[in-house]
């Protein structure tokens, strides 16, 4: 029996040890990985992103907590693989085009990957035809945009309006200190996530 109350303690600790064992116990137990993920990894993650959101904690506390969560992956990736269940949405993100920033862009992958989602990472600076080419590559409906400055945030509309140029099927969402609503409204993006977590939230409500 998969306890989720146990799977959050240990991710809210940050303890990398005691989620891999956890994880492990119940493989090892005849548990399907699918349930482990979807019974005890993602429940305990989410409610450690509903805490993020509400300003319980902090984004060092989800760092660490996205960390252990990662812990668990890495014993259930290879049990995920062989199983025949379908494959999770696949998400490509990346900085954009002329930005170095990346530890919000980490932090919504770590979260994504603890939401269940396949995670496609490009790094930073990152190129309009390149998160296009990414997402064409590997099959992503959706695209998440990160930016810093202000000054490369018209990257992010660049992006867009090639997309829609091409007839593409391919989703935006965009978010960054200088990013708000009102402007990925005005570049046409699908979606806009001030944190990590909501980030989670955006993605997961544009792909139903």
């Amino acid at each position: 029996m998969i306890d989720p109350e146990k799977f959050y303690d240990a991710l809210s600790e940050g303890s990398m040890d005691k989620v891999k064992d956890l994880t492990q116990k119940a493989l090892d137990a005849g548990e399907a990985p699918e349930k482990i993920l979807k019974g005890g990894l993602i429940p305990a993650m989410d409610r450690i992103g509903e805490r993020f959101r509400n300003n319980d904690i902090f984004i060092p506390e989800v760092l660490i907590a996205a960390r252990a969560m990662h812990a668990g992956l890495g014993v259930l990736k290879p049990a995920l693989a062989k199983s025949s269940s379908s494959a999770a949405a696949k998400v490509v993100i990346g900085t954009v085009k002329g930005d170095l920033h990346d530890i919000g862009k980490n932090l919504v992958g770590m979260m994504l990957e603890g939401a269940g989602f396949e995670v496609v990472d490009l790094g930073i600076d990152v190129a309009p035809e390149k998160f296009i080419q990414g997402a064409k590559e590997n099959g992503a409906k959706i695209i998440g945009m990160s930016a810093l400055l202000t000054t490369t945030m018209m990257q992010m509309k660049t992006t867009v309006e090639k997309i829609k140029s091409d007839g593409l099927a391919i989703k935006t969402v965009i978010g960054g200190a200088p990013v708000t609503a009102e402007f990925a409204k005005q570049i046409g993006a699908d979606g806009y996530a001030p944190d990590a977590a909501s980030a989670v939230s955006k993605i997961k409500e544009i792909l139903k």
